[in-house]
């Protein structure tokens, strides 16, 4: 028994150690600069935005980052059928029951401390009454649950998001509703704690499941599949010229479909709030701000599912042998990997314009956008109304795509250690920037320093962002993994996009407020280049070596 907790122990410390060790550090900080600010017994003056800020979304980041490193989310595709516990595990000598119950008491017991060190070590504002245990118990629940259901097997891709999100929202809403009513400390933990045994119950059927490769398929049968792929594999080897074609059609049967997926799934049940809360304008615009944020937002769940090439496989260094052998250059395998993201994003946007119109003519909502946008042409007038709409339109296209490929060029090259570390580092700015910029923000003397500061801050930025962007085309050059002409066009089509945007913000915003070199500069660090640039020169390191 001792051998087995510790094995498991040992995958989780091994893999995760800098994470971990990095959020202990975090804690014996947070736990040193409480004292130095407060006296003993002492409260400070927070209003809810403000502890939201400094308190929550810390939290919130190392909550998720808990989630993810115990549900062995880092390792898994979120919408396959197949379920997200790692293979390699299976074959260790141990039973299911510990295979399942080992990592659910590691993430409750992990839980269970960063509630009891967030209490502890906190600035909480005056008169708020803490909680003592039940939320260390609805974080430890929500973590069971969310490795019980990641852990099934399903019939059909994407059906783990629809179960995964609706059971957790009905938890939310119950633990909402008690509160709203007044619950005691003694109800909460009468309504939570049946959930983490039940969800171990859930987990060690799942994992059994998954252990013998029981991977149900709602899709057709067999012998369907098979007249099927008869019938439909003659015609596509056709309509394949180059072996990048077929490679761009491989990466979008492989990965491409998932973000569109996830849209189609998460997009009825947010649409569905117009027709609950049509006579709030307030909840409508943030649900519409919800809307357009989703795809962006779950382009990241996705990010890391792009950059591996055969997750299912156990590849977690982003390159298999079957893939590696292929003849095609990296640069090749490269493109093909931007077009299937480039047809992903298209494909979720096109849900989110087709359907957003249609739910707001039947919900009856459609007069409020209406109104917001003629008191929009009102304020701006109507060419730089037309502009602002296009170029946030522009932007969040643009920002889905960038969260699709930001990950490539770290998930090529084939370094695990890269892969957490970026995540890891991610959240951690996270939780220090926005609590952080709240401060500033509340300081004048500060933001007045800071504003005055941004041409520099910026050309600094920038003056790394272009050292790193030449580095790189001298190792591009060298190696012969892009071709001259390649990087000219690469470099030109990047200098119009940097123009095209400069000039669109000059008409955009006022002179009085914006110099025309500081938009220049922003201008610079908004067109992706150094990272992008990046992804051949990763491949081509975990190819060869």
């Amino acid at each position: 028994m001792r051998s087995h907790a510790a094995a498991i122990a040992w995958e989780f410390r091994q893999r995760h150690r800098w994470g971990l060790m990095a959020l202990a550090i975090s804690l014996l900080v947070l736990a040193t600069i409480k004292p130095l600010i407060l006296g003993p017994g002492q409260r400070v003056d927070f209003d809810e935005e403000s502890f939201a800020l400094v308190v929550v979304v810390p939290l919130t980041a190392t909550f998720l980052y808990l989630l993810a490193v115990f549900s062995f989310g880092l390792s898994g595709d979120l919408v396959a059928r197949q379920s997200m516990y790692p293979p390699r595990m299976f074959t260790l000598p141990v039973t299911t029951a510990a295979l399942a119950g080992w990592p659910m008491l590691y993430g409750t017991a992990a839980m269970a401390l960063l509630w009891l060190a967030t209490r502890l070590f906190a600035v909480w504002p005056s008169g708020v009454d803490i909680p003592i245990v039940w939320p260390a118990l609805l974080a430890a629940s929500l973590l069971a649950w969310t490795q019980a259901l990641t852990w099934m097997p399903y019939p059909l891709p994407g059906l783990r998001v629809i179960v995964t999100v609706l059971w957790l929202a009905v938890i939310d809403a119950v633990v909402l509703l008690a509160l709203h009513f007044k619950a005691s400390e003694p109800v909460m933990l009468a309504i939570l704690a049946p959930h983490v045994p039940l969800a171990y119950l859930t987990a060690r059927f799942a994992v059994a499941r998954a252990r013998r490769g029981d991977v149900p398929d709602w899709m057709w049968s067999g012998a369907h599949f098979g007249r099927r792929g008869a019938d439909v594999l003659p015609r596509w080897r056709g309509r394949f010229p180059s072996p990048g074609r077929a490679q761009a059609w491989f990466e979008w049967r492989r990965h491409g479909r998932s973000l569109p997926a996830l849209v189609a799934i998460l997009l009825p049940f947010e649409l569905a709030l117009l027709f609950v809360f049509r006579d709030t304008p307030e909840i409508v615009f943030e649900i519409l701000v919800g809307v357009l944020l989703t795809p962006p937002f779950m382009a990241a769940f996705v990010a890391a599912t792009v950059s591996r090439s055969n997750p299912h496989a156990g590849d977690s260094h982003g390159l298999t042998p079957f893939i590696a052998t292929r003849p095609l250059t990296s640069a090749s395998l490269i493109a093909a990997k931007l077009k299937a993201t480039i047809w992903s994003t298209v494909a979720a946007w096109l849900l989110v314009i087709v359907a957003l119109p249609v739910a707001l003519s039947l919900s009856g909502t459609s007069p409020l956008v209406i109104e917001w946008t003629r008191h929009l042409v009102e304020a701006a007038g109507t060419p730089r109304a037309i502009a602002i709409v296009l170029v946030g339109f522009t932007g969040l296209l643009a920002s889905t795509w960038k969260q699709l490929v930001s990950s490539l060029y770290i998930g090529m090259s084939g370094r695990e250690w890269v892969v957490k570390a970026s995540l890891f580092v991610a959240l951690s700015l996270l939780a220090i920037i926005v609590p952080l910029a709240h401060w500033v923000i509340g300081n004048r003397v500060v933001m007045a320093a800071l504003w005055n500061a941004l041409p520099w801050i910026a050309a600094v930025l920038v003056s790394f962002k272009l050292s790193a962007a030449v580095w790189i085309a001298m190792r591009l050059h060298d190696s012969r993994l892009v071709s001259d002409r390649m990087l000219v066009i690469g470099a030109a089509s990047w200098d119009v996009a940097v123009l095209a945007l400069y000039g669109l913000l000059v008409w955009l915003l006022p002179a009085l407020l914006f110099r025309s070199y500081l938009l220049a500069l922003v201008a610079i660090l908004e067109v992706p280049l150094a990272r992008l640039s990046a992804a051949p020169l990763a491949l081509a390191w975990n190819r060869h070596r």
